[in-house]
């Protein structure tokens, strides 16, 4: 092939991704095109995808699996793209939304944004713009970031979905992120969450104090057989606690937390307060 491009592996994730993807089509001896017309997507974009030029997706990485025969394997693309993510989302993360997905409970509490299953489409792309603005990541990754976002809210919608709690700091509710009309969607957003079966969602005000438990976003995942982990991130790491006591004492610090909240009705009095202003 005279346009053939040499692949460097150690150059990146992304570059290992495509080598590997080009290895695999290759040894079943499928040409680019052959390959796109097996998983749906075009000629340029596997491409694109080999050469490094463009991050996988979760779906592209699925579409492979079924097309190589991979799916549910551990040599499975789905699984290289976990990999890939670490560079999209913080460390340890992964790790989290794996049990997420299991979940019978959920507990969240944050400071500072809505809370990454309750944002609108939106109001994510305004973050994810914001992190590429300032070198955080890529634009590809930002693309990436939203739509890992959109499929974890899809499992709100699964028939079985977790019982969710969400304790939201005021701050989250007042910091206008996106313009007054992005904001303003996303409160009337939480305002039909807080409407559902299943949820229940608090403001924790400012007049709280110092009466606040914590200081950083904390999520508290009750697992099928009752067991709970605890996820809490900093600003570069996220952390998964399996240990009992020091998950017993984050979830005696989210009880208290919720004690001290808002109601729910209360709460949802605040957000709409603060919605009528954006307009």
């Amino acid at each position: 092939m005279v346009n053939r491009k040499k692949l460097d592996p150690d150059s990146g994730p992304a570059a290992a991704y495509g080598a590997r993807l080009r290895r695999l089509r290759e040894e079943r001896g499928w040409t680019q095109d052959e390959l796109a017309v097996r998983t749906g997507y075009s000629s340029k974009h596997v491409s694109a995808v080999e050469t490094g030029r463009r991050s996988s997706t979760l779906a592209f990485s699925r579409a492979l699996d079924v097309a190589f025969g991979l799916a549910d394997t551990e040599q499975s693309c789905e699984s290289e793209w976990q990999k890939l993510r670490h560079g999209v989302l913080l460390e340890g993360f992964p790790e989290y939304v794996h049990q997420e997905r299991r979940a019978v409970e959920l507990r969240l509490f944050e400071i500072g944004i809505v809370p990454g299953l309750l944002q609108t489409p939106e109001y994510a792309r305004v973050l994810a713009a914001s992190s590429v603005a300032r070198g955080v990541i890529t634009a590809d990754q930002a693309d990436e970031r939203v739509a890992f976002l959109a499929e974890s809210q899809r499992g709100l919608e699964k028939q079985r979905p977790p019982a969710l709690f969400v304790v939201m700091d005021e701050s989250c509710i007042r910091r206008v992120v996106g313009g007054r009309e992005i904001m303003a969607a996303q409160l009337e957003l939480l305002v039909e969450f807080a409407k559902r079966p299943l949820t229940v969602l608090q403001v924790a005000p400012f007049g709280m104090g110092e009466k606040r438990p914590f200081d950083l976003p904390v999520n508290l995942v009750t697992l099928p057989d009752w067991s709970v982990l605890a996820y809490a991130e900093s600003q570069v790491q996220g952390h998964l606690e399996r240990e009992n006591g020091a998950v017993a004492s984050m979830l005696a610090g989210y009880h208290r937390l919720a004690a001290e909240s808002l109601s729910p009705a209360d709460s949802v009095a605040m957000i709409e307060e603060v919605r009528k202003g954006m307009l």
